[in-house]
């Protein structure tokens, strides 16, 4: 025990970052229900339920921290905080690492939290893909060059799509195909069992589209078989074993928390929450880009003093199966303790949300008992892989805030 008497990777209470509250909105394929639905009317409804959940005041926000991808700019977070209702006075960023984007709010909010920035942040991301702007360069004679998606990196790295990286992972680190059509079909069949246990509601926000009420999400398939994956065909190499079926879709959604001091959090009553103890983020060549999220957290668990074995909860952006396998594999965690409800395999790939979700259904998952009861004191891991050849990954551990060791 260190001399100021907090356990490892912990802080004193007024700078230790703690998730009190997550939500999402249901995830959604793109062109479906939320078509008509800009990222900030997707993202509001979150912000404003966040509020609802904590009995944080909104004029108490002290700053609206967003990741988002493919929007069309002007500063999201500050968009939506008002379309929220919050107060003029709260202040709004977007942050964007591309995929990462989410889960890199939530860090850049810890990291304020812990270098004594006070106060209570809405952090998250969001994106709507159905609604994204069109998206230009403009050519020597001042016409628009329309391009389906921005430059990564340098010519020189071969600037990979994110599924001919995949296939370049799966290639790399002998991930065959029937493997990755099995953890694909299994992400199915955890989603749909979660959802029929009503796992998903807790933490989901109804959202009102054109159609009407969404409040669940349209992407595991239960007539998804395994003489049906077998049908799908290469999608990015010619011989390669990535497809349509061991691939994320693209999607809507959004995924925000509430993120504080122990301290504070205390004083608006949270009796648990997510403490942060640490989070890190690395680079890895382009050409493997999905392996970014081993690397970073790899580094975080040494870091942290923490191996694969002590990590109780495993969350991973699941873009393809090929990358996640990878990754996992290099951390030495088993694919059956990961994504205990399924992943954007089944659920889909909002983007910049998508880092955010993570953190949402770590700590719905903290909040269920375990067979042995509490999963008080249970460490949890979100991690995912960026493009460009990037990875970010989050330690938190769960803790009833009503009974750790007040100072």
């Amino acid at each position: 025990m260190p001399a100021d008497g907090l356990p490892p990777g912990q802080l004193p209470p007024d700078r230790q970052p703690v998730v009190i509250a997550a939500l999402r909105t249901p995830i959604r394929r793109v062109n479906g229900a939320f078509k008509d639905l800009r990222a900030h009317e997707l993202l509001a409804p979150v912000l404003r339920g966040l509020l609802d959940r904590t009995g944080l005041p909104a004029g108490a926000v002290t700053d609206v921290v967003i990741g988002n991808a493919v929007g069309g700019g002007g500063n999201v977070a500050r968009l939506a905080s008002l379309e929220a209702g919050l107060p003029v006075s709260v202040p709004g960023v977007t942050v964007d690492r591309q995929c990462g984007s989410g889960l890199d709010a939530i860090v850049l909010a810890a990291r304020l939290v812990a270098a004594g920035g006070g106060g209570a942040y809405l952090a998250g991301g969001v994106e709507s893909i159905s609604t994204a702007p069109l998206r230009a360069n403009r050519a020597a004679d001042g016409s628009p060059e329309f391009f389906r998606r921005a430059q990564f990196v340098p010519l020189s790295y071969g600037d990979p799509d994110m599924g001919a990286a995949a296939d370049n992972v799966a290639a790399a680190f002998g991930i065959s195909r029937d493997r990755q059509d099995r953890f694909s079909l299994e992400s199915h069949r955890r989603a749909l069992a979660a959802a029929a246990a009503g796992s998903f509601t807790g933490e989901t926000v109804p959202v009102q589209a054109v159609s009407g009420t969404v409040a669940s999400d349209d992407g595991p398939r239960a007539r998804l078989t395994a003489a049906l994956m077998s049908r799908f065909p290469p999608v990015f190499a010619e011989g390669g074993t990535v497809t349509a079926g061991n691939s994320c879709f693209d999607a809507d959604a959004a995924a925000a928390v509430v993120i504080t001091s122990v301290e504070r959090a205390r004083e608006l009553g949270a009796a648990d929450g997510l403490l942060v103890l640490g989070t890190d983020t690395a680079g890895v060549d382009p050409r493997v880009l999905g392996m970014g999220a081993a690397a970073a957290a790899g580094r975080l668990l040494a870091q942290q003093g923490v191996t694969a074995a002590d990590i109780d909860l495993v969350d991973f952006n699941e873009a393809f199966a090929s990358q996640t396998l990878a990754c996992l594999a290099a951390l030495g965690i088993d694919p059956e303790r990961a994504n205990l409800d399924g992943g954007a395999l089944a659920l889909g790939h909002a983007y910049g949300a998508s880092g955010a979700v993570l953190v949402t259904r770590l700590l719905a998952q903290a909040r269920e008992p375990s067979p042995a009861g509490s999963r008080a004191g249970s460490l949890a891991l979100a991690m995912i892989s960026i493009a460009g050849g990037m990875g970010t990954a989050a330690l938190f551990r769960y803790e009833r805030l009503d009974e750790t060791r007040r100072e």
